[in-house]
């Protein structure tokens, strides 16, 4: 299993030269999204120590949680099957029950990988994290390793600590979107002490600034809230017609949850002035496209324009 990963990362992942723009700012993407097909991006940093500490332990079930439109829950189905565990999912939404046609496109993926979920009630979803709730769930499951929704936990942030490189030494700022805090924290550990890593956060919230804090060993970061275009997954037209134009121009598809307001975010601050004179820019792609079919599925019911990939 470790060879697994070890050869996926053998190389570092590439940086896209994207832009230059006025006073000699330049943008590079750093290529995370193909790290691999199916468990691409930060996904796979996420998991990599987790499923190893698993296998040390002995379990032979891995267990998460998510939304039906989960990355997360499609890396860990995806890997789980490469890896040989067997895999549940405690999914929010317990009126998916009743009939796979309900199910989204991430959750029929998943489970044609062969995990299994565990619908419940959003009520009891918001439980999740309390004591009671989890050994209630390692009784129900002994053979199960558990993983937060997300992924984000110790191991993860060890893994996201990997995401950057010696070749990256040479960026004035290193960008990320920010859901849990995980990639974020482990790219703050990582970074040199000349870097300033900004996190573009992905959620209408204002908790993400402690929970950082309490896993980094640097204040040379910044959490920029402007861009989360009304919260967890909601898009508008101005999002989609700025991620189809930047696909087009610059062959780099953009996944509408993260990256797609990450760059939007990038782009818009240095319209604003926001970056020095000849600053370099490395801006993290962590991959997530598999949710982009579930995503026009919505946009379609919403008549907005479809994400083009």
């Amino acid at each position: 299993m470790q060879d697994l990963f070890e050869n996926a990362i053998s190389q570092n992942t590439p940086n896209q030269f994207v832009a230059e723009f006025d006073k000699g700012i330049q943008l590079y993407i750093k290529r995370e999204d193909l790290l691999h097909p199916e468990v691409s991006g930060n996904k796979f940093r996420k998991l990599k120590y987790n499923l190893l500490q698993a296998k040390e332990l002995g379990k032979r079930q891995i267990l998460t949680f998510g939304g039906a439109h989960s990355n997360h829950i499609s890396a860990t189905a995806a890997a789980g099957k490469i890896l040989g565990f067997e895999m549940i999912a405690v999914v929010r939404g317990e009126e998916l029950t009743d009939s796979e046609e309900k199910w989204s496109p991430t959750l029929k993926y998943a489970s044609s990988c062969g995990i299994k979920f565990d619908f419940i009630s959003r009520e009891e979803y918001r439980k999740k994290d309390s004591e009671d709730y989890l050994e209630n769930l390692k009784l129900k499951y002994p053979e199960a390793y558990i993983i937060p929704e997300g992924g984000t936990n110790d191991l993860a942030i060890k893994g996201c600590e990997e995401i950057l490189s010696k070749q990256d030494d040479d960026f004035n700022y290193i960008c990320s979107s920010v859901g849990t805090g995980g990639t974020l924290s482990g790219l703050i550990n990582s970074a040199n002490g000349s870097q300033k890593v900004l996190g573009f956060s992905s959620l209408k919230t204002d908790y993400l600034k402690d929970e950082i804090s309490k896993s980094v060993n640097s204040d040379n970061w910044e959490i920029i809230p402007d861009y989360h275009f009304g919260g967890y997954a909601r898009v508008n037209a101005d999002l989609i017609n700025f991620m189809n134009d930047f696909s087009k121009k610059y062959k780099i598809i953009l996944d509408p949850v993260y990256t797609g307001k990450l760059v939007f975010g990038i782009f818009d601050l240095v319209k604003q002035g926001y970056f020095p004179e000849n600053s370099k820019i490395l801006a993290i792609h962590t991959g997530g496209l598999q949710g982009i079919e579930g995503m026009n599925r919505l946009l379609k019911k919403k008549d907005l324009p479809q994400i083009e990939y």
